[in-house]
C-alpha cells in the first residue's frame, strides 16, 4: 500500500475517532468544576467558569425542591422543573442533568428535541402515551416508536430525535427525566417553526408544510411569530 493511501486511511480513522470522542459532553479534567457566572467582557466559553476548589462547599452539589409539583396551569397542561448546571453548579462539566415533568389531566409535553442529550424518562405517577420519531432514512419513512407507560416504567428518547409525552389519565401525573448533558437544550418544534423571531418566510413554511399561506400566518400568530 502506498504512502498516500495510508495517510488517507489515517485521516479517515482520525475523523471517526474525533466524532465519537466529542459526540457528547466532554469528560472533566479534574474532580469537579463548580460553575460560577463570572463572564469576562468579549469572552465566551462553552460552559461555565470554575469556582476556586478551596471555596467549594457541599451546597454547591445540592438542590432541593423536586418533591414540589410544578404549576401546570397553562394551555398545554405541562411544566418541566429542570436541574442543570445553571441552578446546581456542581453539575458543571459532569455531563448530566435531571428534570421533573408535571402534567395536568391530559397534559402534553409537545413534540420537541434535545439537541445535546439522550433522555431517560421514568413514570412516578400516572399513565402516559410516549414516543419518538426517527430521522430521515434512505429506506422507508420516519418511523414512530410509541408505547403506553405505567407507574415505574422507563423509556429512552435518543439524542436529537423528536419525541413527546402525553398524560392519558384524568388525574395529574409526573415523571423524572435524566439527560446526558449538563445543558441539554430543548427545541419545541411548533414554537421553533412558527414562532421564530424574526418569522420564517411564509413562502418557505407554506411550501415546506404544504399549507395555505393564510394558515401559516394564522399559526405564526398563534405561536408569536408575527402580529397577524
Amino acid at each position: 500500500m502506498d504512502a498516500s493511501k495510508i495517510i488517507m486511511k489515517f485521516f479517515f480513522l482520525f475523523a471517526v475517532a474525533s466524532y465519537v470522542a466529542f459526540a457528547t459532553d466532554p469528560n472533566q479534567l479534574q474532580d469537579f468544576c463548580v460553575g460560577v457566572n463570572q463572564p469576562l467582557e468579549g469572552l465566551f466559553v462553552n460552559g461555565l467558569f470554575c469556582k476556586d476548589p478551596m471555596m467549594v462547599s457541599a451546597n454547591d452539589f445540592f438542590f432541593s425542591g423536586l418533591d414540589v409539583p410544578g404549576n401546570t396551569d397553562n394551555k398545554l397542561g405541562f411544566v418541566a422543573t429542570a436541574v442543570a448546571a445553571n441552578n446546581l453548579p456542581g453539575l458543571n462539566t459532569l455531563g448530566i442533568s435531571i428534570a421533573r415533568l408535571d402534567f395536568a389531566p391530559y397534559g402534553l409535553n409537545p413534540p420537541h428535541t434535545h439537541p445535546r442529550a439522550t433522555e431517560i424518562f421514568t413514570v412516578i405517577e400516572g399513565t402516559f402515551y410516549v414516543g419518538f420519531v426517527t430521522s430521515n432514512q434512505a429506506k422507508g419513512p420516519n418511523k414512530l416508536f410509541a408505547k403506553l407507560l405505567y407507574k415505574g416504567d422507563v423509556f429512552v428518547f435518543p439524542q436529537g430525535l423528536i419525541h413527546f409525552q402525553l398524560n392519558i389519565g384524568h388525574t395529574p401525573a409526573f415523571g423524572i427525566s435524566g439527560l446526558s448533558s449538563q445543558n441539554p437544550g430543548v427545541i419545541t418544534i411548533a414554537n421553533a417553526v412558527f414562532g421564530s423571531q424574526p418569522p420564517i418566510s411564509v413562502d418557505v413554511l407554506a411550501k415546506g408544510f404544504d399549507l395555505e399561506p393564510n394558515l401559516v400566518k394564522y399559526l405564526q400568530g398563534r405561536f408569536g411569530g408575527s402580529d397577524y
